[in-house]
This record gives C-alpha cells, sequence and structure tokens, in this order.
C-alpha cells in the first residue's frame, strides 16, 4: 500500500514538473526526420526531383554539394547563398568564388515551389540544400546519410563574407586549415571535405596558377623531377597561359562522373587539379595529413564513413533555429 502512494506522488510530480516535460516537436535541435510529421513526402520529393535533375545533367551532382559547401561557409547553413541581389543587399551569387561558377539555383527552386504545394511554409531552403547535397552524392556511387533537419533560412546574404571565408582554389595548406577552423572543422575535416572533388570541374581561371607557377608545392610527386609530366602536358592543353579562363577541366581526370576515392590516388601522384589539392600533401611537413589520403586511397569505405560524418558536421554550422530566421516562401527572397 504504500508502494502504492510512493508511486502515485512521484507520478504527479513527474506531470506538473514543466523541466521535465519533454516535448515531440523541439525546433531549436536540429534533428532527424524532423519533417516526418510536418511533411512527410519532403526527402522523397526532394530525391525525386535531384535525381531527374542529375539524370539529364550528371554535372549537377557536383553542383548541388557545392551549393551546400558554399551556403555552409558564410554565416553558417542558412539558404542565405541563394538570395538574389535586392536594394541595399548584394547576393553571395555575385562574390568572386561563386560568380559565373554555382550552379542548380533551378533545381532548387522547382523542388521548393513543389514542397510549397505540398507544405506550404514548412520546409526550409537550408534543409533543401542539406538534403539535395546528400541524394546528389549517393547518386554517383558516394555514401548515404541521415541528414539533420530543422534550419530555418536567413533574413540576409553576405557578399563580403563569401569573398572572404570561401576557401580559394589556389591556397596555401596553412589557409585552408585556417579556414575550415572558423567553421569549427579540423584538419580531418578538410581532408575528408576534400574529397568531394572526386566529382565535378573547374575553370581553366581556376587551375592556370597551378600549371604555370614554379612552385614546387603545386607541382608534387612525379612533377618534382619532370617538368612535363603527361598530365600537365593535358592541363596546358586545356587552359593555354593567357585566354579561354572559362574553359573546363574534371577535378577527377580518373573517375570524373563518379563519387569514389580516385581523389587521393590522384593527388598522392601530384594529379590534384588545383593548387589547393596538391598543398595538402606538399605542404604536410609532419606526415599526418599525407597519413589519412594514403588511408583514404586504399580504404574507399573509410572514406565514404568519414565523408559523411565530416559533412554532417559542416551541416550543423551556425544553423537557425526555432524563432531565428524564417521558412523562405521563395528561396531567392526573404518573405514580405
Amino acid at each position: 500500500m504504500e508502494h502504492m502512494k510512493l508511486l502515485l506522488i512521484l507520478t504527479t510530480v513527474l506531470l506538473n514538473t514543466p523541466s521535465l516535460t519533454l516535448s515531440d516537436d523541439n525546433d531549436d535541435v536540429l534533428v532527424h526526420e524532423y519533417y516526418k510529421e510536418k511533411c512527410p513526402l519532403a526527402e522523397e520529393i526532394v530525391r525525386h526531383n535531384v535525381e531527374v535533375a542529375v539524370f539529364k545533367d550528371p554535372r549537377l551532382a557536383a553542383s548541388l554539394l557545392r551549393l551546400h559547401f558554399h551556403d555552409c561557409f558564410v554565416m553558417g547553413c542558412d539558404a542565405s547563398v541563394l538570395l538574389d541581389s535586392v536594394e541595399g543587399m548584394a547576393s553571395e551569387k555575385e562574390a568572386g568564388p561563386n560568380k559565373d561558377s554555382l550552379r542548380g539555383f533551378e533545381v532548387i527552386d522547382k523542388i521548393k515551389y513543389l514542397l510549397e504545394e505540398e507544405c506550404p511554409l514548412t520546409v526550409s531552403c537550408a534543409d533543401i540544400l542539406a538534403i539535395a547535397a546528400r541524394d546528389a552524392v549517393q547518386l554517383r556511387g558516394g555514401p548515404r546519410w541521415e541528414v539533420l533537419l530543422g534550419r530555418k533560412d536567413s533574413l540576409e546574404s553576405s557578399f563580403s563574407g563569401a569573398n572572404l571565408l570561401i576557401p580559394a582554389p589556389n591556397s596555401s595548406l596553412e589557409a585552408l586549415i585556417n579556414n575550415f577552423a572558423q567553421q569549427g572543422l579540423d584538419i580531418g575535416d578538410l581532408v575528408a571535405l576534400s574529397g568531394s572533388h572526386t566529382i565535378g570541374r573547374a575553370r581553366c581561371v581556376s587551375f592556370r596558377q597551378r600549371i604555370y607557377e614554379e612552385k614546387q608545392e603545386y607541382h608534387y610527386g612525379y612533377d618534382r623531377y619532370n617538368r612535363y609530366t603527361s598530365f600537365r602536358r593535358i592541363l596546358e592543353s586545356v587552359c593555354p597561359v593567357t585566354g579561354r579562363d572559362n574553359k573546363f577541366a574534371p577535378l577527377d581526370y580518373e573517375t570524373p562522373k563518379r563519387f569514389d576515392n580516385h581523389y587521393f590516388i590522384n593527388i598522392l601522384q601530384g594529379n590534384g587539379l588545383l593548387g589547393s589539392d596538391n598543398v595538402l600533401i606538399s605542404q604536410d611537413y609532419d606526415g599526418k595529413i599525407t597519413n589519412m589520403v594514403w588511408s583514404y586511397a586504399s580504404n574507399e569505405e573509410l572514406f565514404f564513413k568519414s565523408f559523411a560524418k565530416s559533412v554532417i558536421k559542416m551541416g550543423s554550422i551556425n544553423v537557425l533555429t526555432g524563432n531565428e530566421g524564417q521558412i523562405r516562401k521563395n528561396c531567392r527572397f526573404v518573405n514580405t
């Protein structure tokens, strides 16, 4: 009888103690299956439209992944990269690293339109970017991961931030490490996320310096002994000393359309397309990064696990949740 009374008292206390009350709908943190009740078909709608877009244009897989990267590195993962310029606010799309370079905006526009039809003002543009990046990677043979969701969209963009915070293709290793550290990402994240260069292309203007500047760090490996390797000759044929700035070359010449670990094999041979690829090896004086690169080059499954872990971590940078930000009706403009 005493036990029954004690149980009744404890039950009453628990039910009437606000601090112990749990909510099934906590909007202040990112969670899995955030839209399970709010918009059950959200991830399926994103997946289907990414699949259609990538089937029509395989290069869009890299473009959608890159949109997520460039968004998260400027003010956090808040879809600020999607905002168009308006009076008093320059778009991040117009910044140096993004202008005439970022693609895939129309894919996001279509997905957002369909989601607004299905679940008005429910799914954020920032979450669409995160889901689309995951699906794009998987569709090209890469890993799948569960995306944490619940982001809100920013009310502004940062043109200056895009110019300052997005890593340049000719960055030194020290600059890359510092840049990633600003975002709360460590050296392991830098190496794993650099593996995204297994798909996609770069413009001549992004890798010309890597071809013609006589810097050993740009020509690690066989170039150290032979200035005119076959790979370098290929790059010279694509990108002359002057002109053809917008001519493209694949970031991974061996398997350009497949998300795999070949990027790491390339940079071990000095065949990274960008200067910032090759410095992972050439400027790694203590060998820590080189060991990671060797591990990923020899074990694709390990790379996939590390990549997924680091993308999830990146996707949580300075996110807006709860009452912060908004859910835009149109990803290109702040709600009025």
